[in-house]
């Protein structure tokens, strides 16, 4: 299957039907288990489907998560509604402190999810910090990591009157990571779950576009945003234009660099 940046994907033949694999070497295992936790979190709320998890292991030499086959149809405003109504109530799955119980991956870089209390220092430390750090380690522009260590500094001026719950969250979720099957169903895949604050996980829905004003409508309309959400989207965002610098490093450097600039004013 084409499409994967990360991980061999296969549709894999077998008695039962198509399943859906990807495929790794050994040493990436723990990151499919994570996944494969992640799917089964995001399925025992009830609130957006996501493929069933089938079997996750070693064999052959390489690492693999099965996952159930699901047939892609064409989306629709209905449905884009139907996802916004869908990822509302999922974020309504809450925990009475941020993070997760096992660290998982935001495509193929670690991401810790220690719990804490505190989110402000939660997405300075966690999120912000060690990308951060990672991009310090790889050789990137002194004066991105300098200023961007200032912003982790003042994080909570961000935060001086809204206080977010730790709600359930996607992780990932940009329009790579939905579709909608053959009914007309939204489906969410490739989480990086954790609890935090669901601003979040909207804020990544418009880093690259691909969701319509029908499902923000919908979202709204069943559980309205804060007023100072818009100005928390590039905070939220810093963090996956940061991991792609990591990752795929070029043009991802200036980016991250105006918005910290930005934040900073």
């Amino acid at each position: 299957m084409g499409g994967g940046s990360i991980n061999e994907c296969v549709r894999w033949s077998s008695r039962e039907g198509p399943v859906f694999v990807k495929l790794a070497e050994p040493g990436r295992l723990s990151m499919f288990e994570a996944e494969a936790e992640g799917l089964r979190a995001l399925a025992e709320a009830g609130a957006v489907r996501v493929p069933q998890v089938l079997g996750c292991g070693t064999g052959g030499g390489r690492a693999f998560l099965a996952l159930e086959w699901i047939e892609f149809g064409v989306s629709s405003a209905r449905s884009e509604a139907l996802l916004g109504e869908q990822l509302a109530a999922l974020h309504r799955v809450t925990e009475r402190t941020f993070g997760w119980h096992r660290d998982n991956t935001i495509g193929s870089t670690p991401q810790h999810n220690d719990r804490d209390t505190d989110w402000p220092r939660f997405f300075a430390e966690r999120r912000l910090g060690f990308q951060l750090d990672l991009a310090e380690r790889q050789g990137h522009d002194r004066r991105l990591i300098g200023r961007g260590r200032r912003l982790c500094e003042d994080l909570g001026v961000f935060f001086q009157a809204y206080r977010p719950v730790p709600s359930l969250l996607h992780g990932d979720l940009w329009g790579g990571n939905r579709a909608t099957d053959v009914m007309g169903q939204p489906v969410i895949f490739d989480p990086a779950v954790y609890f935090g604050d669901r601003e979040a996980d909207i804020a990544m829905t418009r880093l690259f576009g691909g969701f319509s004003p029908a499902f923000y409508s919908a979202y709204e309309a069943a559980w309205p945003l804060d007023p100072g959400a818009d100005e928390r989207r590039d905070l939220y965002n810093l963090y996956h234009v940061l991991n792609h610098l990591n990752l795929f490093g070029g043009g991802y450097e200036r980016q991250a660099e105006r918005i910290i600039d930005r934040l900073l004013e």
